[in-house]
């Protein structure tokens, strides 16, 4: 882990607000630790920015505060929501990480690149399904749709 850190992918201010405790198992480290070394560190040095998580791993309680849906890769530390502080760079990470040989699962472009989704799973092949989240309903779309 080059540029993030685990701390940094279970932090959450919904969690810190509400006083949920958001601590993660082993296996939960394990999935993000496989997170950042296949998709973020690389995605961080093409990028050549800083990028920040704004969710990492949630737990039920969290996830449940944060209105996530019930089979949400964030349960298993397999997902990261990251946003590089406005949402034209966003659109230019999400562009990068479509267009790269990165192996990631899905990658959401979220209410107009408020933030980008990511999601990567070491427990079988890796679908890089791009994915538009608007109007509470999704819709996939192509790498060129981004």
């Amino acid at each position: 882990m080059e540029y993030f850190t685990i701390s940094e992918l279970i932090k959450s201010d919904t969690a810190i607000k509400k006083k949920i405790w958001n601590g993660a198992s082993r296996e939960i480290e394990d999935n993000l630790n496989a997170l950042v070394t296949a998709v973020l560190d690389p995605l961080r040095k093409m990028y050549g920015k800083p990028i920040r998580i704004s969710s990492g791993y949630r737990n039920e309680a969290v996830n449940k505060a944060v209105g996530g849906v019930k089979n949400s890769q964030h349960l298993k530390g397999e997902a990261a929501d990251i946003d590089t502080g406005s949402r034209m760079e966003n659109q230019r990470l999400a562009r990068l990480l479509a267009n790269s040989g990165l192996p990631f699962d899905q990658l959401i472009d979220e209410n107009g690149y408020s933030w980008v989704h990511v999601s990567f799973t070491k427990h079988g092949a890796c679908r890089r399904q791009i994915l538009r989240y608007s109007n509470k309903a999704y819709k996939q779309i192509l790498a060129s749709e981004l």
